[in-house]
């Protein structure tokens, strides 16, 4: 039987309407979503060692339920976090068209930031409290074009492995109806973080 949080093809094969974070009910279940909290200045952010002074899934489930600040890079980019579960992250974006390259569709960057973004908070999510990550490469596939006619977009990212040095994790970017715009996997650097004295 094929593991669903590695394995794309069993993804797939749940159904457009399904929920990406299926199979993790307990995790998913207790997730109180609000509107972002949006940073205006650098010292609004958390420093390193209030991060490291909980989990990663407590992290990110913090953004996601308002009660920490928003990566203000997704504010720029349409983007919020919409679910978190252990090892699996879903961030909805809807482009606009502040995002178009010069030949009049959504650039090339917005999927690769929204998917750095999705894959390596998956990452985090799977990390204890005093460890944390960093972005050592990403790949993006760029499957169809989107527009502002698209709509709402889901980035799903979901880990394959994390372990004491590295965090690997896979996605794809789709809309409602379960059809991919883009694919994407992201190798992340699992560090210590400094502990608050």
């Amino acid at each position: 039987m094929s593991d669903p949080v590695s394995d794309p093809v069993s993804d797939r094969a749940s159904g457009p309407a399904s929920d990406p974070l299926s199979g993790s009910a307990s995790d998913a279940d207790a997730l109180t979503l609000a509107d972002p909290l949006w940073p205006e200045r650098r010292e609004e952010l958390m420093t390193p060692a209030e991060i490291g002074a909980i989990s990663g899934l407590d992290f990110i489930r913090g953004i996601a339920e308002g009660r920490l600040p928003s990566p203000p890079i997704l504010r720029h980019m349409g983007a919020r976090f919409t679910a978190v579960a252990h090892g699996r992250v879903e961030i909805t974006a809807t482009p606009s068209f502040a995002v178009y390259n010069p030949i009049g569709s959504v650039h090339g960057g917005w999927y690769g930031t929204l998917l750095d973004s999705a894959l390596s908070c998956a990452v985090q999510t799977a990390l204890p409290q005093g460890r944390g990550y960093t972005t050592l490469e990403y790949k993006v596939n760029i499957l169809r074009a989107a527009s502002e006619r698209t709509g709402a977009l889901r980035v799903i990212g979901r880990i394959d492995h994390v372990g004491r040095s590295t965090g690997i994790a896979h996605g794809w970017v789709e809309d409602d109806g379960g059809k991919r715009y883009a694919t994407g996997s992201a190798t992340c650097l699992v560090i210590d973080l400094p502990t608050a004295s």
